[in-house]
């Protein structure tokens, strides 16, 4: 089942396609902290990447996303872009599982709000 998977679904893994691209035409220019590979082609100026594990492109972090979309010409293996300070590490999106954000008052965190503080007054209608 798992050799179907990499023929026919994208959304699982690479498809047997992107296999044999990469095999035939790509170069591998460096992975993340997460083991994301990214490459591009030799001749040409394809950029891509394979996921390690599930296909989500909230996975990517800032700096291979400005290389894939061609903000930054060196990918950052080759050229690292300077950290700054104000910088938070880099969260992939959680929304559907298990670390996702509820705000409070929402059903997934017990369906009570805090009251009203008193500067908020209900429209009633006349």
């Amino acid at each position: 089942m798992s050799f179907l998977s990499h023929i026919f679904t994208w959304w699982n893994d690479y498809t047997l396609g992107t296999r044999l691209f990469t095999w035939r035409k790509g170069q591998l220019v460096g992975a993340d902290a997460e083991g994301n590979r990214y490459y591009r082609e030799r001749k040409g100026d394809r950029r891509w990447v394979i996921y390690n594990g599930v296909v989500e492109a909230s996975r990517v972090p800032p700096e291979w996303h400005a290389w894939l979309h061609r903000l930054v010409d060196s990918p950052p293996s080759e050229r690292p872009l300077p950290a700054k300070s104000w910088e938070k590490e880099h969260v992939p999106n959680l929304t559907g599982t298990v670390g996702a954000y509820f705000p409070p008052g929402s059903l997934n965190e017990g369906g009570r709000r805090a009251r009203a503080t008193g500067d908020y007054e209900a429209w009633q209608p006349e």
